[in-house]
């Protein structure tokens, strides 16, 4: 089908989103063309909004578009522990959970010698110099659980421990609803290394 320039160029920029494909991108871009001109005015100053106003945190490199983000701004969080994180998102998973009420620092990746990424290309540096005072008690390293999260995990654990920082490693297991029976060799082991009292 021949589209018009304004639609192939859409659908060229929509298919450069991860996940989205040709036919998914010219989905899109047939909605777009339906929908009222308000929700294209809208989208478009979404996108140039996020990419002019949201910049990473100068304390623990979350996304924010004020600084220190909210995170670290907040004086009833408590400074004596830090969560240690791959990216932005898995920050927001767990603020999401409600389950932790410290401090974060997001590396911005993982160790990946193989994508040629070292401890040089992470933000390491930043989360040292938070460690060196006497207020950080814990680390809690909460890197996926992948080749390359483990990897950083050790790494990391190797430079943090020195220090007279407690690490610990957020567990690993079967998730709620999952199925014994389907789950996999290395997560049923973790699940049971893992395991506490009742």
């Amino acid at each position: 089908m021949a589209y018009t320039p304004s639609m192939t160029r859409l659908i060229q920029e929509l298919s450069k989103l991860p996940g989205i494909g040709e036919k998914t991108a010219a989905r899109l871009a047939f909605y777009v063309l339906r929908a009222d001109r308000a929700l294209a005015d809208g989208l478009a100053a979404a996108l140039v909004a996020l990419k002019d106003q949201t910049r990473l945190c100068s304390v623990c490199n979350g996304l924010t578009e004020s600084d220190p983000c909210p995170i670290c701004g907040n004086g009833e969080r408590s400074d004596e522990s830090i969560c240690v994180v791959e990216e932005p998102a898995d920050l927001i998973a767990i603020e999401r959970s409600k389950g932790f009420r410290g401090r974060y620092h997001v590396l911005q990746g993982a160790l990946s010698p193989l994508d040629g990424v070292g401890p040089e290309d992470l933000k390491i540096g930043g989360l040292l110099a938070r460690l060196r005072g006497d207020t950080v008690r814990e680390v809690i390293l909460a890197t996926n659980p992948t080749v390359e999260g483990e990897a950083t995990a050790l790494y990391l654990a190797k430079l943090i421990k020195p220090l007279g920082v407690r690490v610990t490693r957020i567990a690993h297991g079967i998730p709620m609803g999952g199925d014994v029976e389907y789950a996999d060799v290395v997560t049923l082991g973790r699940a049971l290394d893992g395991r506490r009292d009742m």
